[in-house]
């Protein structure tokens, strides 16, 4: 069902129902849309990164909410963890192939950004 609603310069058609599941792009802020989730991503990118070297690299997160975040990113097929060293523990996250698809949203969005001055 549609309706027409009128603005200041032309008529518009809108589409009055509403969406009985989530739309594409809802669902998809659910996978990037997470707190620093795009962040992890983003400073992934060029290769694994241990642990505590990701937490320094985002700065105002918590260690808990990094460990948080990594987790529904591995999930999610996006990161993969390796343990380094047993003693002490020694943990890398890389970016998974699935999760590279993302890096495009992501350089896009940078230069929107940028581009705005936001």
């Amino acid at each position: 069902m549609t309706n027409t609603i009128k603005t200041k310069t032309k008529l518009k058609e809108i589409n009055s129902q509403s969406c009985q599941e989530p739309c594409l792009i809802e669902r998809g802020m659910r996978v990037l849309g997470g707190k620093w989730k795009a962040s992890i991503l983003w400073h992934l990118k060029d290769g694994p990164v241990r642990f505590n070297e990701l937490s320094r690299m985002l700065g105002g997160a918590s260690k808990k909410m990094v460990d948080q975040r990594l987790k529904e990113l591995e999930v999610q097929g996006l990161v993969t963890r390796e343990v380094i060293s047993d003693r002490p523990i020694a943990v890398a996250y890389e970016i998974t192939d699935f999760g590279r698809t993302a890096l495009d949203i992501l350089e896009k969005l940078k230069d929107w950004t940028q581009a705005n001055n936001i």
